[in-house]
């Protein structure tokens, strides 16, 4: 995003959040379609090649978890402030949107 417009609009420390945020929901989609795929296949071959896969999903789901946990954007271990950022970051979207 812009600097000018990160700055106007109050998103510049929401950007890094957000993409990183849009990752996570990324990589835990791709866990569930490896493991979904994965019971779907009748092939050794292909089975092995997709648990590989899935194995990586589940690597990267780990790494962008711990990299926004470390920044305090993903607090898995407490739902009640996970959920007041949730919150919070749904009112900074809506304060972008045009009057």
């Amino acid at each position: 995003m812009n600097p000018v417009i990160e700055s106007l609009t109050g998103t510049a420390a929401m950007t890094d959040q957000v993409i990183a945020a849009d990752l996570l929901i990324t990589a835990k989609a791709g866990v569930r379609n490896y493991a979904l795929a994965l019971t779907e296949t009748a092939s050794s071959e292909i089975r092995n090649i997709l648990r590989k896969h899935l194995e990586d999903a589940i690597d990267m789901h780990e790494r962008v978890t711990t990299y926004m946990m470390d920044r305090g954007w993903y607090l898995a271990y407490d739902v009640t402030k996970q959920m007041q950022l949730d919150l919070q970051n749904a009112e900074t979207a809506l304060n972008l949107l045009p009057s």
